[in-house]
């Protein structure tokens, strides 16, 4: 059975289709868009895409709200004390194909108490380098059975992203002890993953 392909805003269940589904993979990607040049000798060559690091994290809420800061797993913060969410490392140049970055969720692991799990992603230091998610192209988010590798489900974020320096990707939730996805694919102006975690406070 193929991979759904969903629409921003669209919602799936994981584990009603997938019985005994206890682990998936977050899996996103991008690829930098190639700069445009402004005419004469230079613009004789193809313009070098833009370096952009893209830091995903993922912030994990109880009732939807984020309680603590122990509870966001990022690169400074690999896994989560209950062991059920693992960022995999982090990709400094979006480069290569494939997933950029990964995040690893043991459902049957995750407590009780958190209801959900926010993927998120912001440019370091967007404003110092003057790059955007509008800089950026391809960009995805699937999420995929974590002992098999099949891919489950996959969003394309294809809105206008100029101007915005964060994503919010998707999110993974957990209602009557069902898992659903949420494919939300919202730019935000944040600069910082501390400016993005306050919107769920």
């Amino acid at each position: 059975m193929a991979a759904v392909s969903l629409k921003k805003g669209q919602k799936i269940s994981l584990t009603k289709e997938n019985a005994g589904l206890d682990k998936v993979i977050v899996g996103l990607g991008w690829d930098a868009a190639e700069r445009e040049t402004k005419g004469g000798f230079r613009s004789m060559f193809k313009a070098k895409p833009a370096n952009i690091d893209c830091d995903a994290s993922a912030l994990m809420l109880k009732n939807g709200k984020l309680v603590k800061n122990e509870d966001i797993v990022y690169f400074g913060r690999l896994k989560h004390a209950s062991g059920s969410v693992q960022h995999m490392g982090d990709n400094l140049t979006g480069d290569g194909a494939g997933d950029d970055e990964q995040i690893i969720v043991e459902l049957s692991r995750v407590p009780q108490e958190y209801d959900r799990i926010i993927v998120v992603a912001n440019i370091y230091q967007a404003r110092q380098r003057k790059q955007d998610f509008g800089m950026i192209k391809n960009a995805y988010i699937r999420i995929m059975d974590g002992n098999t590798n099949k891919e489950l489900c996959i969003y394309n974020l294809s809105d206008n992203y100029d101007d915005m320096s964060a994503m919010i990707f998707g999110e993974l939730y957990r209602r009557d002890d069902e898992w659903k996805f949420n494919a939300i694919g919202q730019g935000t102006q944040d600069e910082s993953l501390s400016d993005l975690a306050k919107r769920y406070l």
